[in-house]
């Protein structure tokens, strides 16, 4: 390349040293982009994959919205003082704000507070195998919304086949589980989590902007967030009905640590610099993460099933990161696009 590059530019060689020096930069932008993108999905796959052990603890003795609302109030307010006394900007107009509050509660009212009540009546791993229908409702939301992406049939193959792996792996719980009526709530409530989880990621893209800092956008997402869930926590009376215990406190501190401070800034982080399509493969490999660490925390037995359906989850997430994912018109490629295909 460096051949033709200097042949094409013998007649002005004065051009040659500028642009190859370009050139070098802009490759270590690239590397250094890659970098950060491999390392938030590792954020999101293992502490994300955690938090299912942590939920399943905590709302044992914690009413699933006060458990939210303390969680996420919280993460945020500490996030936002952080952001502050690191000089980055904090104050927005209104509407700025306004936008920040829905998608908090889209997230994490709407998915994670219905997650969290869904593990009260159903196995984590039955609800980790409906909410693998995410990436089908980022797909179809991306299209309608923001109607720029365009994922392959790799892609698309790739997502069908995470879903055939997640059945795998949970196929025997789910031949020994009885579907009773609060059961089947849980579980179509779930479908409604899905929706409002995948709408508020597909917002977040649509309305980022230059002036937004990330960082200090997720703090205000989460308070929003923990205030809407503490108003609900009041409404049912979860403050009459709490036991405090070290088990669940503890399991709450995790939760705010890794799953609000780590997990959900390096996933808003990358909605900004990857595909959508390729952010949602958190939803193979997370129940993956829960099998095994329920094996290595609490000796949960893995048998062929857990192997062979976490092999194929594997094999998904290798096609959608791998898939190229263009954009339907051809102005201005940004280099978030050309450098996120993994």
């Amino acid at each position: 390349m460096t051949f033709w590059f200097l042949a094409e530019h013998k007649s002005n060689p004065g051009w040659v040293i500028p642009r190859l020096i370009l050139l070098t930069i802009m490759t270590d932008s690239q590397r250094q982009l890659r970098f950060s993108v491999i390392l938030a999905f590792g954020l999101v796959y293992f502490f994300w994959g955690s938090t299912y052990l942590a939920i399943d603890i905590a709302v044992e003795q914690i009413p699933p919205a006060l458990m939210c609302g303390i969680r996420f109030f919280i993460a945020g307010v500490f996030m936002l003082a952080f952001c502050g006394l690191r000089g980055r900007k904090i104050r927005y107009k209104p509407r700025q704000l306004g936008q920040m509050a829905v998608i908090g509660i889209l997230l994490l009212v709407g998915g994670n507070l219905t997650l969290s009540y869904a593990e009260t009546h159903i196995p984590s791993g039955l609800a980790a195998l409906i909410v693998a229908v995410v990436p089908l409702w980022f797909l179809v939301l991306d299209a309608l919304i923001l109607g720029d992406h365009h994922v392959s049939a790799r892609g698309k193959a790739g997502l069908v086949l995470g879903v055939v792996g997640l059945v795998v792996l949970l196929w025997p719980q789910l031949m020994t589980t009885h579907m009773e009526r609060q059961q089947l709530w849980a579980s179509l409530s779930l479908q409604g989590g899905c929706f409002s989880w995948a709408l508020g990621s597909v917002l977040a893209k649509k309305w980022k902007s230059p002036e937004v800092d990330p960082f200090s956008a997720t703090a205000w997402e989460m308070i929003a967030a923990g205030l809407a869930n503490l108003l609900i926590a009041f409404v049912l009376g979860d403050l009459a009905r709490v036991v405090w215990t070290t088990r669940g406190i503890s399991a709450l501190v995790y939760l705010v640590i890794c799953g609000s401070w780590i997990g959900y800034t390096a996933y808003i982080w990358l909605l900004g610099h990857v595909p959508t399509s390729k952010v949602s493969t958190y939803a193979y490999v997370n129940p993956v993460v829960a099998v095994f660490l329920g094996w290595l925390v609490l000796h949960e037995p893995i048998d062929a099933y857990i192997l062979g359906g976490s092999a194929i989850v594997v094999a998904s997430v290798v096609l959608v990161t791998s898939a190229q994912v263009t954009r339907k018109s051809t102005e201005e490629l940004p280099l978030v696009e050309t450098t996120a295909d993994l």
